[in-house]
C-alpha cells in the first residue's frame, strides 16, 4: 500500500518516515548536492513536475522514474564530498 492510500480512499492524515541503516546517508548527500548546485536542483524540479501527473497515484512508479537522476547525482555528491557523513 502506498503512502496515504487505504482501502477506503486517500487518508487525510499521513506520516512519512525515512529509516536508514547506519551509514546510509545517500539522502543527505543528494540534499547537499542540490543545495550547492542550483542548476541540478532546477533540473530535478523540472523532472519532478513532469512526473507529477503520470504518477499521481503511483508512488512506487514515481520513485522509480526519478531513480536514475537521484542515483547519478548522489554518486557525484559522494565523489565531491568524500566522507562528509
Amino acid at each position: 500500500m502506498n503512502k496515504g492510500y487505504t482501502p477506503d480512499g486517500f487518508a487525510e492524515r499521513v506520516f512519512h518516515l525515512h529509516i536508514r541503516v547506519t551509514g546510509d546517508n545517500d539522502e543527505l548527500y543528494f540534499r547537499d548536492f542540490l543545495q550547492d548546485h542550483p542548476k541540478v536542483a532546477k533540473d530535478y524540479e523540472t523532472l519532478k513536475l513532469s512526473l507529477w501527473k503520470p504518477y499521481e497515484h503511483d508512488r512506487d512508479g514515481y520513485a522509480e522514474a526519478k531513480g536514475d537522476f537521484v542515483r547519478k547525482y548522489t554518486e557525484r555528491a559522494r565523489d565531491e564530498y568524500g566522507t562528509r557523513y
